[in-house]
């Protein structure tokens, strides 16, 4: 005897869980990206809600607190400039934060608008701006971000313009392949039939198909984002004082590896370090999740 959906009562749609219920459930049997979110909620937590718990002045300097090990008021001890180092991770970790979901987000934007508009319309028109695409990748990424930090005066909006405007390029080659599949389509050709035109076609049919791609690449974009602004600061060009962030503190206590001043090194590095890691964590756990292949029918 068959038993029909309308035979199974109100519980059917329940035993039957739809896709975004399977792509929660797969990203949740991934203990790493499990981990990786644990992670970063915990140093989201560290930024944001640190300074209500462990208040410090992040704004005037103290010389006569300067370069102070870890002890009792200082617990991960003092800067060159007298800053309190757990006080300072706090402040420049919502800087990098800040700065890279900014970045990466935006780059992933602009990036997936792009791409998905060079891969449905196809013929010249994709030929001509994947060119750009291919000529701007040519360039190392840190050289164009060195060139043009060093000609503006870096400040956060500016920042985030910056980098987003060199990590843009990576969405824009993965979406428009994904575009180029997804516009052979019968939804598509139906759409085209019906008077559609190519704006309803990418808005309101491929990037909303290839949402699972957008949003695994924004998370590693991000990742990608944190690294650029650490590398700008390291190489000087970061925000000008009292602002700070992770790349900043490291390369501060660069100078003073070789006087045995390792609290100056390892907190921001293992900040930056772990941060990167629970973003790529996370971004793997999705791929998984959004990867058809893994879910239950």
């Amino acid at each position: 005897m068959t038993t029909t959906a309308l035979d199974a009562g109100p519980d059917a749609d329940l035993a039957t869980p739809g896709p975004a219920r399977r792509t929660l459930a797969v990203f949740a049997r991934n203990k790493l990206a499990l981990t990786g979110a644990l992670i970063l909620l915990a140093l989201l937590a560290f930024c944001f809600l640190g300074p209500l718990i462990h208040p410090t002045d992040q704004i005037h300097t103290d010389l006569s607190q300067a370069n102070r090990a870890p002890g009792a008021g200082h617990p991960l001890g003092t800067t060159d400039l007298g800053y309190d180092l757990l006080g300072r991770l706090m402040y420049g970790g919502r800087t990098s934060l800040e700065v890279g979901l900014a970045a990466g987000l935006l780059a992933t934007l602009f990036g997936t608008l792009y791409g998905a508009v060079a891969g449905y319309c196809g013929g010249w028109v994709d030929a001509a701006m994947m060119r750009i695409t291919d000529a701007a990748l040519a360039v190392p990424a840190l050289f164009l971000l060195v060139v043009v930090a060093a000609m503006v005066t870096p400040g956060k909006p500016v920042l985030i313009v910056i980098i987003a405007a060199v990590a843009w390029l990576s969405p824009a080659r993965l979406i428009r392949g994904e575009a180029l599949a997804l516009r052979g389509r019968d939804y598509v050709h139906a759409m085209r039939l019906m008077g559609g035109g190519g704006g309803r076609a990418v808005l309101r049919h491929i990037l909303p198909n290839a949402v699972g791609t957008v949003i695994v690449n924004a998370t590693f974009q991000v990742a990608d984002a944190i690294l650029y602004v650490a590398y700008l600061s390291f190489l000087g060009l970061s925000l000008p004082p009292p602002a700070a962030d992770w790349g900043s503190l490291l390369s501060a206590g660069i100078t003073y590896t070789q006087v045995g001043h390792w609290w100056l090194i390892f907190p921001p590095g293992i900040a930056i370090v772990l941060v990167v890691a629970a973003f790529n964590l996370i971004g793997d756990g999705l791929r998984d999740a959004f990867d058809v292949r893994l879910k239950k029918n």
